[in-house]
């Protein structure tokens, strides 16, 4: 079984057109995009691909798309879960046999499952696969936390071999790090922390600022890797207005909002979330003219 997904994932927008139907044309190309530009994989149908606005048929065909343009050259990461866990096992297993690299399950949301319920959903769904899977913590999101006991155990499922960590928390990410084995990756799920992740034992990040950097997060990632932890430093100070600039607003309408300011019509945003306002695209201009990224 792969053991990783490479250092580098992009959590990939879904483009839509101006009717906000899916453009599967963009898809492609923009997947392709990020694979020449310093990522060795791509996370499809997650929280920056507006997964919860996409049908079932959507889905699979953005899948297909994704691992038929890129699908020989680098990981492509389909995010299957949801609160339900027989949905979330029914579209794992079609995922699978369009071909991706493996699973990511967010934590189920809403209604605050148990730590013993979040065991039991992920367990179930990873039984149900031959896929490596990643666990994605985001409990900003989620509103419950994956404690780091459940982790752990989670962690000693023969096929869950990642955890996306958005807690924020530099301390848990910490622990996570010591009581995991080698065979776990821990990736940072938040733009801001890959550098601190790194240097508590984590792999890499899954990103949005990607879209925009990707290569300068990559050289960022091996620059540290490589020892020389002063210049990573420096090249991540460099890149926090952009990691900043991406969440100016609801994440993913300022990366699609770069995006499209840089003529890749990856289109709209779907109901319920909506466009920048005029103020928030003059900052997010601003902050892309200092970097030369306009």
């Amino acid at each position: 079984m792969t053991a990783h997904f490479g250092e580098l994932l992009t959590a990939m927008v879904t483009p839509f057109r101006e009717d906000r139907e899916v453009n599967y044309e963009q898809v492609r190309k923009m997947a392709r995009y990020l694979v020449d530009n310093g990522s060795d994989g791509l996370v499809v149908l997650g929280t920056t691909g507006e997964v919860p606005t996409l049908d079932r048929k959507e889905k699979l065909k953005i899948l297909q798309t994704a691992v038929d343009e890129v699908g020989e050259s680098a990981k492509i990461v389909a995010g299957t879960g949801s609160y339900n866990t027989a949905a979330s096992i029914e579209l794992t297993e079609e995922a699978e046999k369009i071909g991706v690299d493996g699973i990511m399950l967010v934590t189920p949301y809403y209604n605050k499952p148990p730590q013993e319920g979040l065991y039991r959903h992920f367990s179930m769904i990873a039984e149900h696969t031959s896929l490596p899977v990643m666990v994605y913590n985001v409990p900003g999101r989620t509103s419950r936390n994956i404690e780091v006991k459940t982790l752990k155990r989670l962690s000693k499922v023969e096929n869950i071999r990642a955890v996306k960590e958005a807690s924020g928390d530099i301390n848990q990410i910490s622990e996570i790090c010591r009581v995991v084995g080698d065979d776990f990756y821990v990736y940072s799920g938040d733009d801001k922390v890959p550098l601190p992740l790194l240097a508590v034992g984590g792999h890499g990040v899954v990103s949005v600022a990607a879209h925009l950097v990707g290569n300068k997060i990559k050289k960022m990632i091996q620059t540290y890797k490589q020892g020389d932890v002063n210049r990573a430093a420096e090249l991540n100070q460099k890149l926090l207005p952009v990691f900043s600039g991406m969440f100016l607003t609801t994440n993913p309408i300022p990366v699609k909002t770069a995006l499209n300011m840089q003529g890749k019509n990856v289109g709209p945003v779907r109901p319920p979330l909506i466009n920048m306002n005029e103020s928030e695209r003059e900052v997010l201009e601003d902050i892309l003219t200092k970097q030369k990224l306009l």
